[in-house]
């Protein structure tokens, strides 16, 4: 990563945001026992050779709180569609009547709800890594900037300093991304 160290910081903050939004993208994946589409909008599907995400081929609907209904837009598809769901792992068999497929959203045990809140921290501990990759790549831009003659040892000082205090302020807000998530996990 090539880091100005005149924009060190926002091009850090720049970083570290889209990392937050990778996080929140992920937890949009995980089933917490209400319809969203969000749950299988990114599958991806074979279609005609080509793999394309199910959003691009099928409406998806919630009619109800507790089923998804996807309708291809080419009947055709409809098989390569049920096929992508059903290797998708995403613990739901798709029921396929000829012109849609309907996902029944079961109930959530309390196991299974103790595994998806375990995901959901393995989905934080890889944010939480990137962004300590983020501050890795920062502090040695503005070790780099200071040995060339950008920084005083002052500046160095301080810019290392603003730049743990912006990863310390991430990793608190991916903390309560966290703690959101499995209380809306964990709420029957």
């Amino acid at each position: 990563m090539q880091l100005d160290p005149a924009n060190l910081l926002d091009e850090l903050e720049e970083h570290m945001m889209k990392t937050e939004e990778a996080l929140v993208n992920s937890f949009h994946t995980i089933r917490t026992g209400k319809a969203s589409p969000s749950l299988v909008e990114n599958i991806m599907v074979e279609y005609y050779g080509t793999p394309t995400r199910l959003k691009e081929l099928a409406g998806i609907n919630a009619p109800e709180p507790r089923l998804l209904v996807i309708q291809p837009w080419d009947k055709s598809a409809l098989s390569a569609v049920e096929k992508a769901i059903l290797a998708s792992n995403i613990g739901i068999t798709p029921m396929n009547d000829g012109t849609h497929i309907k996902l029944p959203i079961p109930e959530l045990s309390q196991d299974r709800r103790a595994a998806l809140a375990k995901q959901a921290k393995g989905f934080v501990e890889e944010a939480k890594v990137a962004l300590r990759n983020i501050r890795r790549d920062g502090n040695e831009a503005a070790k780099k900037a200071q040995k060339d003659g950008v920084f005083t040892e002052d500046e160095l000082k301080k810019i290392l300093d603003d730049i743990q205090k912006l990863t310390d302020r991430y990793i608190a807000t991916l903390d309560k991304e966290l703690a959101a998530k499995e209380k809306e996990l964990m709420t029957v």
